[in-house]
């Protein structure tokens, strides 16, 4: 482990507290700096005890690359300067410029509804709205909330994903810091979304961000996230743990933009649980990792509930995105669908995964899934591997996938317009991605859309 006194970011940004290495000593330090209570810090040594007792992954992605001693597990900007703040406009001003340059919508930075922002290892504001929080909202961040709501956050942590689901779950659950708890009570329904940012800044850093969503029955919410961080020559590690509680009667959307630079590591977890005549929808946007391993899942548990997971993912130049939607029927009368869109080019690799397992007791459970992928020459590469296990004969489950080129009649077509090729590339993607994109709000479907654009230039010829 090393302690340094200050190290500069990227953005010249002091640090006090600098951890690397994967020991029992680093994980206490991380548990100390959070202030978390003892049962907090023997679920870590728990999950590093876990975590040591495996091994990475060998039949996915290639992680050789990886080296987990070389992480930062902890970066704490220097206590000279300010960096919490329950308004935006006290953040201090290289963050906020950080911010502003990530495209983070307009409509986002004039009126701040409620918004969270995290910053390497620290969260760097909370804020909710007045007549938001006196509904009973409860938006806080996860080392505040384990404080004030000891109870609530013993009942959900790490309940659906365990330290024992894979390796870096149990890596997760050793170091995680900071993230967002977020705790919507009965028959508050609220669709403008709550908004999260996570920057990722630190040479060679890692950010374990653990958010916990719980909505209670009769109730409705919305949730966006931002993730960014920037290239640099050394190897960067995300792995995030999302877990969503749907009640009855309630409708969950989470959508997520992971626009990481290509030397990170995507590793992530995201898993929800939806109770009777629940709805649970994801949307995912996938962009520039060096490496995405992503499986969002659904629990169907409760009768009548419903899932959409729509996501998209573009693999550029020796990059491979490694996505999986996960639907479980558990509840009668269930459905699920899946819409999954990659773009390859260049030797990217799209590999697309989709798991439906339907359980004896989910009568009349349905599920489509739809995966489309379009190659933009002849190094590029994309999989599709459906895994579908049902033990109902009630069931119905379709499939169906595509893969193809750019059709040169259609690039013909709109250049006789006078477009560029590269301008008439990006139309035509935009409308292979329309399906998705559009169930994001208006000024994130915008800035989804740049973030394609940029990707596309030069792609063919």
């Amino acid at each position: 482990m090393s302690l340094k006194n200050t190290l500069e970011s990227s953005d010249k940004i002091k640090y006090e507290l600098y951890l690397t290495g994967l020991n029992e000593e680093t994980v206490r330090k991380i548990s100390a700096d959070q202030k978390e209570p003892e049962r907090m810090l023997d679920h870590r040594l728990q999950c590093l005890k876990i975590f040591n007792d495996m091994k990475l992954p060998t039949r996915w992605p290639d992680l050789s690359g990886l080296s987990l001693q070389d992480i930062v597990y902890y970066a704490k900007p220097h206590q000279e300067q300010k960096w919490y703040a329950n308004d935006r406009e006290d953040v201090p001003g290289e963050i906020k410029e950080k911010f502003k340059r990530l495209w983070i919508p307009e409509a986002e930075q004039k009126y701040l509804a409620w918004a969270g922002g995290q910053y390497d290892s620290l969260n760097v504001y909370h804020q909710i709205k007045e007549k938001r929080s006196s509904k009973g909202i409860i938006f806080e961040d996860m080392p505040q909330a384990v404080i004030k709501y000891p109870e609530l956050v013993k009942k959900h942590f790490m309940k659906l994903v365990t330290p024992n689901d894979h390796m870096f779950a149990a890596l997760h659950g050793a170091v995680r810091s900071w993230g967002t708890f977020i705790h919507v009570p009965k028959g508050v329904r609220l669709t403008d979304p709550l908004q999260a940012y996570f920057r990722m800044n630190t040479y060679g850093g890692g950010q374990f961000e653990h958010t916990m969503i719980i909505i209670d029955d009769d109730a409705e919410w919305s949730y966006i996230e931002w993730c960014s961080a920037p290239k640099f020559d050394k190897a960067s590690l995300h792995a995030g743990l999302v877990e969503v509680f749907v009640g009855k009667n309630s409708k969950m959307k989470y959508s997520s933009v992971e626009n990481w630079s290509t030397n990170t590591y995507n590793l992530n977890t995201k898993r929800a649980i939806i109770e009777e005549h629940g709805y649970m929808e994801w949307v995912n946007g996938n962009l520039w990792s060096h490496t995405t391993m992503l499986y969002p899942c659904s629990i169907l548990k409760g009768d009548y509930s419903k899932t959409d997971m729509l996501g998209i993912a573009v693999a550029g130049e020796w990059q491979h995105q490694d996505t999986w939607s996960k639907a479980i029927h558990i509840g009668k009368y269930t459905s699920s669908n899946i819409v999954a869109k990659s773009i390859s080019r260049k030797w990217g690799i799209n590999t697309y995964r989709w798991l439906v397992t339907i359980g004896p007791g989910a009568d009349y459970a349905s599920n489509h899934t739809q995966c489309d992928a379009l190659l933009f020459d002849d190094t590029s590469t994309s999989n599709t591997i459906p895994d579908i296990k049902s033990s109902n004969d009630t069931a119905i489950v379709a499939h169906e996938a595509s893969a193809g080129k750019i059709d040169e009649s259609e690039l013909f077509y709109l250049m006789a317009r006078w477009l560029t090729k590269d301008k008439a590339i990006t139309m035509i993607v935009n409308g292979f991605f329309s399906s998705v994109i559009k169930k994001l709000p208006l000024e994130y479907a915008g800035e989804l859309n740049k973030l394609v654009e940029l990707e596309m230039e030069g792609s063919i010829g």
